[in-house]
């Protein structure tokens, strides 16, 4: 039996990961911040809370994060952790850099102590590369972050990847595109809007306001995208990962699928406002997950227009 422990085993991410890895086998250990006070919401919601052994873990702290690798004696680690908001992330700069940067660096820095073989995945990150137009982005396709969350995300990517060169880590950063379910919370623009669609159909009479929506994403279904997370610590020698469907669609379309899934016009109850825009966005993303798919074996199974009318069915069924 492998041992894994999930770093921010309570988000969205996290939850899905514990549940496929507990499928396969695993202990899972989860951690996060104050295990005591957390909810494990998530956890609940997928009848896994109490298969999954919870312990406190403080990433920013490195004798927290020593401590635990020593108690829980993983094969697998998983560093889901941090500030998860790009645009929470332009109010709070400096918790997204040390949460994201300073915790990663602490989690490599601990293994690299331990002298143990674990294997480290990091949960990279889009937003490293920027605004690239029109361009589709590989795993070669240079950084140039628009936001703190794009800052953070590129520093921790690098630290995994000198720790995997200079002291032989099996370490791997996933660069995930945008990827959504039902676990997703409301301050995420997706679920933002599949809340909003439904508590209309069921007669609210709220207007959604927004911000830009012609922003074009390539958007996928996360219980997907953390089977890449555990492939890529499956393979022989670690490597780094773009994982996405290839497909980009505009925040329109998906608002549309949304509100076409509870049968209503969007346009009738959609409004936007400029005061909603970022200091600096991406108008466009592109993504080229051929590597993942010739290297890992994995191809999403699921397109945005999925990832709409599922999320809506989970917000029914909540």
């Amino acid at each position: 039996m492998k041992t894994a422990l999930i770093c921010g085993v309570s988000g969205q991410d996290g939850a899905y990961l514990a549940k496929l890895l507990l499928g396969k086998g695993y202990k899972v250990f989860g951690g996060s911040r104050d295990a005591q006070m957390s909810s494990f919401s998530s956890l609940k919601r997928l009848n896994i809370r109490e298969e999954i052994e919870t312990v406190s873990i403080s990433i920013n702290d490195f004798r927290s994060v020593l401590q635990t690798l020593q108690r829980t004696k993983p094969d697998e680690v998983y560093n889901l952790a941090g500030q998860s908001s790009v645009g929470l992330s332009f109010e709070q700069p400096v918790e997204t850099l040390e949460s994201i940067s300073v915790g990663t660096l602490n989690l490599l820095e601990a293994i690299r102590f331990t002298g143990k073989s674990i294997r480290f995945y990091s949960a990279g990150s889009s937003e490293c590369f920027g605004d690239t137009g029109s361009v589709v982005a590989d795993e070669n396709t240079p950084f140039r972050p628009r936001s703190p969350y794009g800052v953070a995300k590129a520093a921790a990517f690098w630290q995994v990847a000198n720790y995997r060169e200079a002291y032989q880590l099996h370490a791997s950063t996933g660069i995930l595109f945008n990827h959504e379910s039902p676990l997703r919370p409301e301050r995420f623009v997706t679920q933002k809007i599949v809340a909003a669609a439904c508590r209309i159909a069921n007669g609210s009479r709220e207007i959604l306001t927004l911000g830009n929506i012609n922003i074009a994403r390539d958007w996928g279904w996360a219980p997907d995208y953390v089977e890449a997370m555990w492939l890529m610590l499956q393979q022989e020698q670690a490597d780094d990962y773009v994982i996405a469907t290839g497909q980009t669609n505009q925040l329109r379309d998906f608002i549309r699928i949304v509100f076409d899934s509870v049968g209503l016009n969007w346009k009738e109850y959609v409004k936007t406002d400029a005061s909603f825009f970022r200091p600096t966005d991406i108008a466009e993303g592109h993504a080229k997950p051929t590597k993942a798919s010739e290297k890992l074996g994995w191809v999403a199974q699921r397109n945005m227009q999925d990832v709409g009318r599922l999320m809506v069915e989970g917000r029914k069924s909540k």
